[in-house]
């Protein structure tokens, strides 16, 4: 399903590199051969994006050579992750580089250094800090996601040929200096629709790589929807392989077995994202509803939809079979995911009373919380009671009515919080300008500049949503119109690091005119790594 293209992809897990790399080391052919360090600046400190919290530029620059080891503290007891995350590190960097990079424990002197157990708590679950000089780099944090991120800081700070998976020309020169960074919300997220179209487990994999390299720490998986159910569920089979036989478009579809479902959060993981499964409720389910009759109120089961309206279907609130059928789907996506949140839709249920909806929420909601988990659900939910703890997400506009507004205002003085995603900033199927072939426009175009240029803790503001009701932020791709990864690429990047810097990066470096220029040198390291961006007017792209 892949489209031809003339550079190459990474598909998989990066750390699959590591044999090929090692095998590779010896002498480099003479076009690999590192150009004399005095040719080569080593890109600014900051320009790294998300822009990092603090810069403290100085002193001489670390060069990666042949002699580089890897060296990773082993004195905690969770320094089997530290190791792993060095063993990513050495993953990404042997095979442009050519050099060993072997993963060492133990402190020593030079190199790569990766410190986990730092004593500094304003570094918190996911700082890091960055020290780079002559004699090496040293990445330090106290949780292994924060050393995680600061890997991705190093990487960014490399030149971009080193996402290439052949050998390159160096030097491998990383700035002088200083960087202290922590984000600004815990929920930084992306959500991918694979109800619409169904994605198959290597492209999810190849995304959350493209996720990781930005710190997005959460992975929305939309699992059902009207044209497609995308899980298997045991005690309700025909879901997956009637419910999931089909697509927009009519199309084969698919599904995620459970052991595959089980690899993507496993994988997603090791990345340092946390999966938040969908089932939307009680609409968008006429997938639900064709695999089994007596989850409709007449107890006649529709056919299956290939199309792409919305607001048609909803199952019926009226029936006990209707809570039997969440109760299991819920207990078993529950029991296959570790992450704390399951998100129950709740959008555009317009088939469903308003009576109705309110009791079906209450039910699904107890469930929700009877298995172990927060509840999530598109911000449709405070028009019901969101339970304690609940998180709504709320995709209205910049021009959603001020009713609508002040009820999620009203849920969150109740104690809801928010995760932000209005439709006309960051719905990264939204198309970029009328000359756009893929994606939709029912909200409007939307260019890079509008998806960077605006402020989550005030977004609301004047509704009476206060600062600290904002949870965080999430980009959600549709795929209606999407099929393949480079499609996906197409309309996520640019936009999608934009919106990773609003969730990660302080307030006050947040400037359009600045931002677009680090953005800009995002471009070469897009290209080698194969992603199929948007060539923006709007950004200063290197020539070439």
């Amino acid at each position: 399903m892949r489209q031809h293209r003339s550079f190459p992809r990474l598909f998989g897990s990066l750390l699959l590199v590591v044999a090929a790399g090692i095998s590779s080391v010896g002498a480099a052919p003479e076009h690999a051969r590192p150009a004399p360090a005095h040719e080569v600046k080593a890109r600014p400190l900051g320009q790294v994006v998300p822009a990092p919290e603090r810069v403290r530029p100085g002193g001489s620059p670390y060069a990666v050579t042949a002699s580089t080891r890897i060296r990773v503290d082993a004195s905690r007891a969770d320094s089997r992750e530290a190791r792993r995350i060095g063993s990513y590190l050495a993953g990404l960097l042997r095979p442009s580089t050519g050099y060993a990079l072997p993963v060492t424990e133990g402190r020593g002197d030079g190199g790569i250094r990766l410190r986990l157990g730092s004593s500094d708590r304003s570094l918190g679950e996911e700082g890091y800090r960055l020290e780079s000089g002559r004699g090496g780099v040293t990445i330090t944090a106290r949780e292994p996601a924060g050393l995680f991120h600061g890997v991705q800081t190093l990487r960014q700070l490399l030149p971009a040929s080193v996402e290439k998976r052949s050998r390159q020309r160096g030097p491998w020169t990383i700035a002088g200096g200083t960087i202290t960074d922590t984000p600004r919300y815990a929920y930084r997220g992306a959500m991918l629709d694979v109800s619409r179209h169904f994605m198959m487990v290597s492209q999810v994999k190849l995304y959350i790589d493209q996720l990781a390299l930005y710190k997005i720490n959460k992975l929305h998986l939309h699992l059902s929807d009207d044209q497609g159910w995308r899980i298997a569920i045991d005690s309700w089979p025909r879901l997956a392989t009637y419910g999931g036989s089909t697509q927009v478009g009519g199309g084969p579809g698919g599904y995620y077995t459970k052991a595959q479902y089980r690899d993507l959060v496993s994988y997603a993981a090791s990345r340092h994202l946390e999966v938040v499964p969908e089932i939307d409720l009680p609409g968008h389910t006429n997938a639900a509803l064709a695999s089994y009759a007596e989850l409709n109120c007449d107890g006649v089961a529709p056919p299956l939809y290939t199309g792409t309206a919305v607001g048609f279907s909803s199952l019926c609130a009226g029936k006990e079979v209707t809570y039997d059928f969440v109760d299991d789907v819920v207990r078993e996506l529950a029991a296959l995911t570790p992450g704390k949140y399951l998100h129950i839709g709740g959008d555009e249920a317009h088939s469903t009373s308003h009576e109705d909806y309110v009791a079906f929420m209450d039910r699904a909601q107890a469930i929700v919380r009877k298995y172990g988990k927060t509840v999530f659900g598109w911000h449709q939910l405070t028009g019901a009671a969101p339970v304690k703890g609940a998180v709504a997400q709320y995709w209205g506009y910049d021009r959603t009515g001020a009713e609508e507004r002040e009820q999620v205002a009203a849920a969150t003085k109740a104690g809801t919080r928010l995760v932000l995603s209005p439709a006309d900033r960051v719905y990264l199927d939204m198309k970029y300008d009328r000359n756009t072939v893929l994606g939709q426009a029912w909200a409007g175009y939307t260019e890079v500049d509008r998806a960077y240029d605006w402020n989550p803790a005030t977004y609301l503001a004047d509704a009476g949503v206060a600062e600290d009701a904002v949870l965080g932020v999430e980009a959600p791709l549709w795929t209606e119109t999407l099929v393949t990864s480079d499609q996906l690429e197409a309309m996520a990047f640019p936009r999608l690091p934009g919106v990773a810097e609003l969730g990660w990066s302080p307030a006050a470096t947040h400037d359009w005119n600045t931002y677009k220029a680090r953005l800009a040198a995002q471009g070469p390291r897009m290209t080698a790594l194969g992603i199929d961006y948007y060539r923006s007017p709007l950004v200063p792209w290197p020539a070439g």
